[in-house]
């Protein structure tokens, strides 16, 4: 069996933004050799998460928008901001987003459903955060 973990580094410009990572996972992938495995897309962070969906500036927007409503950033809102902290909405965020997804690779590529594409969706952004890549199979 083969095996590679490699991790992608990212410093968002705003708070909030969504990335689409899919040829830098599918560059992991092609550099790993595996034709028949399992591809595992895991954010490092508690204020970041990996999803799958299509990449479509409208429905971005909108998951952007269902995510403020139900978890806005407000300052007097969170217990944890007791601690000292700022970011109660982009810890509730990422729960609601999840925090890894696992794609099959069938003869070498990302077995993906039509329009599925890999985001990583930063939910506290400004600084330095990873995501680790880890591809196993034959």
């Amino acid at each position: 069996m083969k095996s590679l973990t490699e991790h992608l580094w990212f410093n968002t410009k705003k708070r909030r933004e969504y990335v689409n990572i899919t040829p830098q996972v599918e560059e992991v992938v092609r550099k790993s050799g595996v034709r028949e495995g399992l591809c595992l897309v895991n954010a490092m962070h508690i204020t970041a998460s990996v999803y799958i969906n299509d990449d479509e500036s409208g429905l971005i927007e909108d998951f952007d928008e269902f995510l403020e409503k139900t978890a806005p950033y407000d300052l007097k809102k969170y217990r944890h901001h007791r601690t000292g902290e700022d970011n109660g909405d982009a810890h509730l965020k990422r729960q609601l987003f999840g925090r890894e997804v696992v794609v099959a690779i069938t003869d070498g590529k990302l077995d993906f459903g039509p329009w599925e594409q890999i985001f990583y969706a930063e939910f506290d952004g400004r600084r330095r955060k990873r995501v680790l890549v880890k591809v196993i199979g034959e």
